[in-house]
């Protein structure tokens, strides 16, 4: 039978087992140093091999020890940065280092000393046969551990899931035709359990050669999603980030997505997360507030998430080019001649530059038909304007891609036989494998480049653009003299417009308005272009891969630097899994070791929040069961017991609910109304309190009210309270920032507190807390002689934290007893001021129970033992 683990991290009950039918034999994790490793994948393996190994990682109590104290990267990405080829003879294999891998690139911004390791897979076909060796001399030649997967496993993992799912919807494409090429992307759920086990299968080769206390693990892009979750089942304190390279999407593009909350969980499993743009990352932020209800918090600049007690850092910078690469290839001898054969050849024209992948979202023909509307508006042009249109040739194949090309080539045609003319051709189309030295040529003459992407994650064209511009004239060619100069027409839609800041933005759906764009760069005066030119290459020489690689590593170590101080351990099984990080002293309140002080006591305060403590925050029916009240009167018939209920809560209510229980203290409204048993009257905070801001304050929020779907005002007798909690999530949040910002200005001249917690925005009298009504009880019991020796607060919420953090000083303030036994407990697993925690409302009955129990145990003992009236003294 499956495990629950295996079953619910794949959830192949309903679904398609094929994915499971290739397995991992590399599972041998704890493998250290350089040595000879067994393959990823070779043979098929059984599934009840995979659920084993799914256990194993599953026991998270400790981490594998470290061996070595070098600090190491491990960079995982779907290709490692290595060229591969079969030698001619047919025997072996030749290696060599792929230069223009981001991969191989990145490693100049990380510190000299630190080793890099690569885990990915290899772009050609390795037998079976072979791997052994081929991961051998990879691993002794170039540090590369390669994942070795099947092909037909590869292709749906792919050129399935990857490609025709997430990279399409992360550039904001649905698969609406079940018809269209994406059809096995909108049903075939085996596309997604063959993602869920490449991934595994990779996180099987990081496990091998991890020292998970001394080693950081950075993963690339979209392909390995679900890895950081493998990851952290096994190790609790890993120090991974992972950088997204493509956008991602809004939040309602994503949200079609039938797995998106997996997805975003294991995101969240790492400790930063690094996209190109703040668009990208708010989508990112977004959608976590609106699917898992996480809110993300601003920090001296560092934006970050809170997520069961650790921190996950979002990291905004886009991707540099390499500059030394870049500059070298401007040196190469044959680059000079190139260039002034481009020269001849466009001699006396204009030269606007295309530089695109031939894919669905580069908008090369709306160039073209932009190109074509600035000569139809600006006859100036014809005769002097030429476009040139450099096509990469196509990654991939479909119906879509070739109606595309169809469009770019009759555009092509049409523009060229309507403007064109003998020596005279408006566009030239170039669709071939071109070298770097060539693009650098065309670089080099360009006037301007025109970039229309409708969807791109960075695209490095514009900066490399920049560069050759510089290099152009830092040479000794015939221009050397001229001033810098370049221009830019950019897509408001790719990742790097934002830091091109002297670029002209455009909308490339708009035809007119990208065509205006073109004529306005080319049109400009030398000194602008100059201008804007050095500005962007300013940015672009400092920018550079090396400072994007230092940047991320500076912040993950910075993220990362409590890792080994907090207690952590793992809960939630398959995607739900995550890693709950606590203060050391933070622990489960134990049932023995609070009922042994109880009994061993005098004087004793039991301090009880009421919802989501002794009834569940989701209960609809909020009156107290009869088990409650039986557990409350209990301890309260308990004389050496003081017992109040602090809640929120109108007194009304909480009068009403605990009338059995004469002897309850009752602090309603966060202390404001107090009485100490059912026989004593009320206390209120202050006697003459103004209430006149209420008739500030609710207009205020009958204001937001109106214009919030789904909120709600609760009047109290001591404050207002406005709820989002039925509120559209991101809506809501950000109608309550705005009320908190509006009610703050209104009353600033007020004796009143305005402050947020949870889907509230609640306005009370000032002075008025749940730590003060904790010191009061206290401060009063010492008046009386009693002090408590015996301290117990319980709650679940915000307000709560005041109380803990009201008890903590209360020994110094001699507010009771010096060999006091305190206990603040929160409920759930969270950040705390509390130094324990219970899981739920159920456990903290359990504890109360106890508790209870024992004092019947006391008062049945006391009354056995008591003597006859004749015989007392």
């Amino acid at each position: 039978m499956m495990s629950r683990s295996y079953t619910n991290l794949l959830d192949l009950a309903s679904g398609n087992f094929e994915a499971l039918s290739l397995g991992g034999g590399g599972g041998g994790g704890g493998a250290r140093g350089l040595r000879r490793m067994s393959r990823v994948m070779t043979v098929p393996s059984s599934l009840a091999e995979l659920q084993e190994e799914e256990e194993r990682a599953s026991s998270v109590a400790s981490d594998v020890q470290s061996s070595q104290a070098q600090e190491r990267i491990i960079i995982v990405a779907n290709q490692l940065p290595v060229r591969a080829r079969r030698r001619p003879d047919g025997r072996g294999w030749s290696f060599s280092w792929d230069e223009d891998s981001l991969l191989l690139q990145l490693k100049d911004g990380l510190p000299e000393d630190m080793e890099v390791l690569y885990v990915g897979s290899l772009q050609v076909d390795v037998e079976a046969h072979e791997q052994d060796d081929v991961a051998q001399t990879l691993l002794d030649r170039f540090k590369c551990v390669p994942a070795f997967l099947p092909s037909d496993l590869y292709d749906r993992f792919y050129h399935g899931f990857c490609k025709r799912r997430l990279w399409q919807l992360f550039h904001y494409m649905l698969p609406f035709s079940a018809s269209s090429s994406s059809r096995s992307a909108r049903f075939d759920r085996s596309l997604w359990e063959a993602y869920v086990l490449a991934n595994k299968l990779f996180s099987n080769k990081v496990i091998e050669v991890i020292n998970p206390e001394d080693d950081y693990v950075w993963i690339h892009d979209y392909h390995l999603m679900a890895l950081p979750t493998f990851l952290r089942r096994r190790f609790n304190r890993l120090r991974m980030g992972f950088f997204l390279h493509v956008p991602f999407p809004s939040s309602e593009i994503y949200r079609t997505l039938p797995f998106r909350e997996e997805i975003l969980k294991a995101l969240l499993n790492c400790d930063l997360i690094g996209f190109h743009t703040f668009d990208y990352a708010r989508h990112f932020l977004s959608c976590c507030s609106r699917m898992l209800g996480i809110e993300y918090q601003s920090k001296r600049g560092y934006i970050g998430l809170d997520y069961f007690g650790r921190t996950i850092g979002i990291k905004i910078l886009p991707v540099g080019i390499h500059m030394s690469q870049l500059q070298s290839m401007l040196r190469l001898p044959d680059k000079e001649w190139r260039v002034n054969e481009l020269r001849q050849q466009f001699d006396g024209k204009t030269v606007l530059l295309g530089v695109d992948d031939m894919d669905l979202f580069k908008g090369i023909n709306l160039k073209l038909l932009a190109f074509e509307q600035m000569l139809k508006l600006h006859p100036k042009w014809q005769g002097r304007a030429v476009l040139v249109q450099i096509a990469n040739p196509a990654r991939a194949q479909g119906k879509d891609l070739k109606e595309i090309q169809d469009e770019i080539e009759e555009s092509c045609q049409r523009i060229n036989a309507t403007f064109g003319h003998e020596g005279y051709s408006p566009v030239v189309l170039i669709e071939r494998p071109m070298s770097a030295v060539e693009k650098i040529a065309y670089y080099t003459i360009a006037d301007c480049v025109v970039v229309t992407a409708v969807r791109d994650g960075l695209n490095l064209t514009p900066y490399e653009y920049i560069v050759c511009r510089q290099g152009a004239f830092d040479s000794n060619d015939s221009v050397a003299n001229d001033p810098n100069k370049s221009m830019l027409v950019v897509s408001e839609f790719i990742g790097c417009s934002p830091s091109l800041s002297g670029a002209i933005r455009v909308n490339p759906w708009n035809i007119e308005t990208t065509g205006e764009a073109m004529n306005e760069a080319i049109s400009l005066s030398d000194g602008e272009k100059q201008l804007r030119h050095e500005k962007h290459y300013r940015y672009v020489k400092t920018h550079d891969v090396a400072y994007w690689s230092k940047s991320f590593m500076q912040d993950l170590e910075r993220t990362c630097k409590d890792h080994f101080r907090r207690s952590s351990w793992g809960i939630g099984l398959g995607f739900g899994f995550r890693v709950v990080a606590m203060d050391p002293n933070f622990r489960k309140l134990d049932a023995e070791q609070i009922v042994s002080a109880y009994t061993n006591s005098k004087s004793r305060a039991i301090l009880l929040d009421y919802d989501g403590t002794l009834v569940p925050q989701t209960s609809i029916n909020k009156k107290p069961n009869l088990e409650v009240i039986r557990i409350v009167n209990t301890l309260c018939e308990d004389k050496n017991n003081v017992v109040f209920i602090v809640s929120g809560r109108g007194r009304q209510n909480l009068n009403d609910w605990f009338s059995p229980c004469e002897e309850l203290g009752i602090a309603a409204e966060h202390g404001y109304f107090i009485r100490w048993t059912q026989h004593e009257g009320w206390e209120t905070h202050s006697q003459a309190m103004d209430f006149s801001w209420m008739q500030i304050a609710e207009p205020v929020m009958k204001l937001y009210t109106e214009s919030t779907d789904g909120s709600a005002i609760e009047t109290k007798e001591s404050a207002l309270v406005w709820h989002h909690r039925d509120a559209e999530p991101g809506f809501g949040s950000s109608q309550a920032k705005e009320m908190l910002d509006h009610l703050e200005s209104v009353l600033t001249n007020e004796p009143v507190t305005v402050k947020s917690g949870k889907f509230i925005v609640e306005v009370k009298p000032q002075g008025v807390s749940k730590g003060l009504v904790a010191e009061k009880i206290l401060s009063s019991m010492a008046a009386k002689g009693r002090p408590a020796d015996f301290l117990l607060c319980i709650g679940d919420d915000r307000s709560d934290e005041d109380m803990f953090e009201g008890i903590s000083g209360v020994v110094a303030k001699d507010m009771v007893a010096s060999n006091a036994l305190m206990f603040g407990c929160t409920v759930g697993q969270k950040p705390s001021k509390a130094r324990y925690y219970l899981d739920d409302t159920n456990a903290v009955l359990h504890t109360l129970s106890a508790l209870a129990d024992a004092s019947e145990s006391s008062i049945s003992f006391e009354e056995t033992i008591e003597l006859p009236p004749s015989t007392q003294i």
